[in-house]
C-alpha cells in the first residue's frame, strides 16, 4: 500500500474512532446527510442505496452547485459530509474551519465534454481555434454552468486555453449548476454545451461532440470531507466506504475515475 494512501486511511480511521467515542451518542441513529455537487446526483444516489443495503444505515443527499453548498455549510446548514466538484470550494470551507481536515480525501476525477442534442448534426474537433462560434450559428448560445460553479470555471478556462472564449463570451447561456446547463442542451434550447463527461453519459437526449484536452483546464478533482460540526459516526463510516471496492465499481459504471496516486 502506498504510504500516502496508508496515511489517509489511518487519518480517516482516527476520525471515525473519535466520532464513535464522542459524547453526542444519540446522533448514531440519524441518517447521514451528504451535501454533494450536482454532477454526482445519479452516482451517489446509487452508491447510497448500495451502502444502505450493505449496512442498514440510511444516507440522504442534498445536491446543488458546490459554491451554493459551501455557503450553506458556512451558514450552519446541517450537513455531515461535503463532496465538492473542485478543490477551491473545499478550500473555502477548510479556511473557515468548517471541515475536519484530517478526513479530507480526493475522491474522484472527471472529464470535460462538449455536447449537442442527440439529433444534432454538428461536428467539431475540440481543439485550439475550433470554429465553435460558427457552429452555434447567428442566434445559438453555448450552455455552461455559472462562472463561480466548478463546471463553469473549468469550461471558461478550457475555452480560453483553446483560444475561442472571446468568440463565444457574448453567447453564453449560464445555468445555476452543471445539470441546468445539461438540460439546456437536452431540451434543444441551445445547440451546444460544456458539461462533465459523466453528465452527458446519463442523458440520452444529448451526445458528446468531443472531450476537452485535459491540459486545457485544471485537473477536475472531487474532494470529500466530514463537516467539522458533525457528531454522527456513520458519516465517517460512509466516507470510508466511498473509498472502497464496492463504491469504486459504482463510480466506474457512471464514468468516474479515481485520482492517480
Amino acid at each position: 500500500m502506498h504510504n500516502a494512501l496508508r496515511r489517509r486511511i489511518l487519518a480517516l480511521a482516527a476520525v471515525l474512532l473519535a466520532l464513535t467515542a464522542a459524547p453526542a451518542a444519540p446522533a448514531q441513529g440519524q441518517p447521514v446527510t451528504v451535501f454533494a455537487a450536482s454532477s454526482l446526483q445519479n452516482v451517489l444516489e446509487e452508491a447510497g442505496k448500495a451502502y444502505t443495503a450493505r449496512t442498514g444505515k440510511q444516507v440522504r443527499f442534498s445536491f446543488a452547485a458546490s459554491s451554493a453548498l459551501a455557503r450553506q455549510i458556512e451558514q450552519g446548514a446541517p450537513a455531515h459530509l461535503f463532496v465538492s466538484a473542485d478543490a477551491a470550494w473545499m478550500d473555502y470551507v477548510a479556511a473557515r474551519r468548517l471541515i475536519a481536515s484530517a478526513s479530507r480525501v480526493d475522491l474522484l476525477t472527471n472529464r470535460l465534454a462538449l455536447i449537442a442534442p442527440s439529433g444534432s448534426r454538428v461536428r467539431l474537433t475540440v481543439g485550439r481555434n475550433m470554429p465553435i462560434a460558427a457552429a452555434l450559428g447567428p442566434n445559438g448560445r453555448l450552455a455552461v454552468a455559472g462562472a463561480e460553479v466548478p463546471a463553469g470555471r473549468y469550461a471558461r478556462e478550457a475555452l480560453t486555453a483553446l483560444g475561442v472564449f472571446k468568440s463565444v463570451e457574448g453567447k453564453l447561456a449560464a445555468g445555476e449548476n452543471v445539470r441546468t446547463a445539461l438540460n439546456f442542451v437536452a431540451r434543444g434550447e441551445t445547440p451546444l454545451g460544456v458539461v462533465y463527461d459523466t453528465d452527458a453519459k446519463i442523458e440520452p437526449r444529448v451526445r458528446i461532440v468531443g472531450l476537452f484536452p485535459e491540459g486545457s483546464h485544471a485537473k477536475i478533482i472531487y474532494p470529500a470531507a466530514l463537516v467539522s460540526t458533525t457528531s454522527n459516526p456513520d458519516a465517517a463510516a460512509f466516507l470510508y466506504w466511498l473509498r472502497g471496492a464496492e463504491a469504486t465499481a459504482v463510480f466506474a459504471k457512471y464514468g468516474f475515475a479515481r485520482p492517480k496516486a
